[in-house]
């Protein structure tokens, strides 16, 4: 397993890890993710150590703190060899302040997630989206106060637009507090606006970007066919997709152009589409997601080979959209708005 420097701080981590929003199923929108218990759970993680993979990514939103749960017992004895990421920010309750990035929320939030996760802290610890109704001052205090205090090791976001980011990182710089090491977002094959801002941003400021959902809700993992029903096991069919709908022409203009990869290099379409997505600038790492032990297989196959600058293009071309403004007058001047070379060559 590679391991890559995570941003500008000191922590390295393996390129995949694995997602746990497929642990627990605890209502009808995670069940569609899965619902792996602690047992399989157990498995599943054996298989991640065995392939050098050592970092294990959780929400407390996700089933209500059940991932969290079954994530902690399947961890038991293995704390001191694995790094754990969870998240808060989204609705865990009824009252007033059960959800956002308040001092008051989020000292709760990483308290309940180390008890559910039976540890004393937490390594990557997310805010899963940005709080526009708190002070952006009060959020980054309080969790400089929880790395200062030991609960937390480095912190990060989710979920950001640009100016939320750069604000953030502006006052943790005025202040002298923790900065947000790593961007946790959605980025893949179908879904390449991270590139517009959010990337170049990503290499002016050393944010390193952890990608999730790169087989896009699973539109990208070999099953989605031209002229053929959504596969009725998909977790978009059963009520489990996120984001835009996506042009069905876009989507399998995406596909076929995988599958001729495919072909060429012996691996599945879903190893392909996750290698892209491991050479583009700025990614660290990649969120692997599994609802049983064989797709967790052949997700761990995505690793120990790369793709040819061809084979790139070729995918870059197929799933290429214009931008929106500003980012198309942008490009237009690309001695003014430089990027690193071969991303450069793959726009």
């Amino acid at each position: 397993m590679e391991y890559r420097q995570l941003g500008a701080s000191g922590l390295n981590v393996p390129v995949l890890s694995f997602g746990t929003g497929t642990f627990g199923g605890g209502n009808a929108f995670f069940k569609a993710w899965g619902t792996t218990q602690v047992d399989e759970a157990t498995r599943m993680v054996n298989l991640c150590l065995d392939a050098g993979l050592t970092l294990f990514d959780t929400a407390d939103v996700y089933s209500q703190g059940l991932s969290e749960e079954i994530l902690g017992q399947a961890l038991t004895g293995l704390r001191d060899k694995v790094l754990i990421s969870s998240k808060a920010t989204f609705k865990m309750g009824t009252g007033p302040n059960d959800y956002g990035s308040s001092r008051f929320h989020l000292i709760k939030s990483c308290e309940d997630s180390l008890r559910r996760l039976k540890t004393d802290h937490i390594d990557i610890y997310h805010m899963h989206g940005f709080d526009g109704n708190t002070p952006v001052e009060e959020t980054l205090s309080a969790l400089n106060n929880l790395v200062q205090s030991g609960k937390v090791r480095y912190i990060a976001c989710s979920n950001f637009s640009g100016w939320h980011l750069m604000k953030s990182l502006s006052v943790s710089e005025r202040y002298g507090w923790s900065k947000y090491i790593a961007h946790q977002a959605h980025y893949s094959l179908l879904s390449r606006e991270f590139e517009w801002e959010l990337m170049p941003l990503a290499l002016d400021q050393r944010v390193g970007t952890i990608v999730w959902s790169p087989l896009s809700a699973g539109r990208l993992g070999g099953k989605y066919r031209r002229n053929q029903p959504l596969p009725s096991d998909s977790r978009i069919a059963q009520g489990g997709g996120e984001g835009p709908v996506v042009p069905p022409k876009f989507l399998y203009g995406i596909v076929d152009a995988l599958d001729e990869v495919a072909a060429e290099t012996g691996k599945t379409v879903a190893q392909v589409a996750l290698n892209w997505v491991l050479q583009r600038p700025t990614v660290c790492n990649v969120v692997i997601g599994a609802r049983n032990e064989e797709q967790l297989t052949q997700n761990l196959g995505a690793v120990g080979w790369n793709l040819s600058i061809d084979q790139v293009k070729k995918l870059d071309t197929a799933s290429n959209r214009e931008p929106i403004y500003p980012y198309w007058h942008q490009r237009k001047n690309p001695t003014l708005n430089p990027l690193p070379d071969l991303y450069r060559e793959r726009l």
